[in-house]
């Protein structure tokens, strides 16, 4: 169901790759939560919650994979 791109970055890494798939994966959740909460399955509240939930899992991914200046982070290079 997941059909993600390739990265395109003149930067490659592994780790940058691995970001990038989280991304994705975080793009394609949102816009899942987003339909189900436009269609009533869902509360806005909800809603706000599990989008917050998976913000802070990329977040999280970002700073274990990436340095603020967005290359290797110092744990990925261990």
């Amino acid at each position: 169901m997941e059909a993600h791109g390739s990265y395109r970055g003149s930067d490659w890494s592994p780790e940058r790759l691995a970001f990038h798939q989280n991304l994705e994966s975080f793009a394609d959740r949102v816009g899942l939560i987003v339909g189900l909460q436009s269609n009533g399955k869902l509360s806005q509240e909800g809603a706000y919650a599990e989008i917050r939930k998976l913000w802070k899992s990329l977040r999280t991914s970002k700073n274990n994979l990436l340095s603020e200046d967005g290359s290797p982070g110092e744990t990925a290079n261990r």
